[in-house]
């Protein structure tokens, strides 16, 4: 994460995403797969197996292949890259991506819980408490307990493009993204578009 100052002046903090270019691998129709969908490669490796060899007939050697469902693949075809120039400075995205393995944690890290009293005899304040009632004498599914965090996929919503890096196929989105550092991450447009600075004079109106 890095910060980002408007024209206003205002500073935004920002993460700034490496945002391909892609190349579309694979094209599937609802007439051979059942749905439509556009397959695509992202990054370099040195070697693949035969059988990916073979699925991306010359198209490149990618390290990672992901998929989107589309209503329409009229607009697709093979081998066509998609970069950044089709995202526009506030825009608003949705980012996926997997979410920092935690380990087994507590139900206070895990869950928020906030605990017992930290007195009048009580030796351990960060633990979970009732886990059930009389009825139905067992514990329910699904209760919110300590056990393994993190790890998972994280659907961050709404980050606005804040400024965007043709030459270097670098993005840059307001807030935090999940995941770790050269992690990978899909960037879907919610096709909405947000004024940056109208948007910060609304805020700074609104604290006065």
């Amino acid at each position: 994460m890095t910060s980002h100052f408007l024209q206003s002046g205002t500073i935004v903090p920002v993460t700034v995403l490496q945002a391909g270019p892609v190349v579309i691998t694979q094209l599937k129709t609802a007439d051979k797969d059942k749905y439509q969908a556009v397959q695509v490669g992202f990054g370099k490796k040195k070697n693949v197996n035969k059988p990916s060899a073979g699925h991306l007939k010359g198209a490149g050697k990618f390290a990672a292949l992901r998929e989107f469902r589309v209503d329409d693949i009229a607009g697709y075809e093979v081998g066509k890259k998609i970069d950044i120039s089709d995202f526009q400075i506030g825009e608003m995205v949705n980012v996926v991506g997997v979410m920092k393995g935690r380990g087994y944690a507590g139900p206070v890290k895990r869950h928020g819980f906030s605990g017992m009293p930290a007195s009048h005899g009580h030796d351990k304040p960060r633990a979970v408490g009732s886990i059930g009632q009389r009825f139905p004498q067992h514990t329910r599914k699904g209760l919110r307990m300590a056990g393994r965090m993190g790890g998972v996929s994280v659907t961050v919503k709404n980050l606005q493009v804040i400024d965007i890096d043709p030459k270097k196929n670098l993005i840059a989105l307001k807030g935090a993204i999940p995941g770790a550092r050269s992690g990978l991450v899909q960037i879907i447009s919610t096709g909405k578009i947000k004024d940056l600075e109208a948007k910060q004079v609304v805020e700074k109106k609104s604290k006065k």
